[in-house]
């Protein structure tokens, strides 16, 4: 898999490249094989700053949207896997997914101590198990996705359909607009 101006490496192979968290993932996720890492100017870890230094299309890009609402005074929380180029249906979608009556996005501070992962980096890979992981149905369709590697230094490349069989996954319809 490659990408003009990113050197691509077997991820497995580079585990200082990412979070220790995604590290661990990697080295026991059957579909790890599949995905590359790639060093970024971590100043260019934000979708649309890397899209255009690298000049990358927004459809390869998968972002990762960490959400969190109460039901009965139970929290839940999902990972929302988006194409970069759509928007996800927070209101309508993940609110019904979720069955919770008021959702927001995981503030930044909570959302990188409890995932272990760098703001700007964080991946589905390695997440804790108990959250939920909602796939929109258009990722898996992606050839080569870019998504976070838990650090902003790097980016893991790989086939957007590894992504839909990473544990606990949930492809969905209508996710994202």
């Amino acid at each position: 898999m490659s990408f003009p101006g990113l050197t691509s490496l077997p991820a497995t192979d580079h585990p200082t490249l990412v979070a220790p968290r995604v590290a661990a993932a990697l080295a026991t996720w059957p579909g790890a094989t599949g995905v590359a890492v790639a060093e970024i100017d971590p100043d260019l870890a934000d979708t649309a700053a890397m899209s255009e230094a690298y000049d990358l299309p927004l459809d390869t890009g998968v972002n990762c949207v960490l959400v969190a609402g109460k039901r009965e005074g139970q929290e839940r929380i999902a990972a929302c896997l988006v194409r970069a180029d759509t928007r996800l249906d927070v209101n309508h979608a993940v609110k019904r997914l979720l069955d919770v009556r008021k959702l927001s996005f995981m503030p930044m501070d909570r959302a990188v101590a409890e995932s272990e992962m760098e703001y700007g980096g964080i991946t589905p890979v390695g997440l804790p198990s108990d959250w939920r992981l909602l796939v929109d149905a258009r990722v898996p369709d992606v050839p080569a996705a870019i998504i976070g590697s838990g650090v902003r230094r790097s980016k893991l490349l790989l086939p957007g359909s590894l992504l839909a069989d990473l544990p606990g996954a949930e492809v969905i319809e209508g996710l994202a607009g």
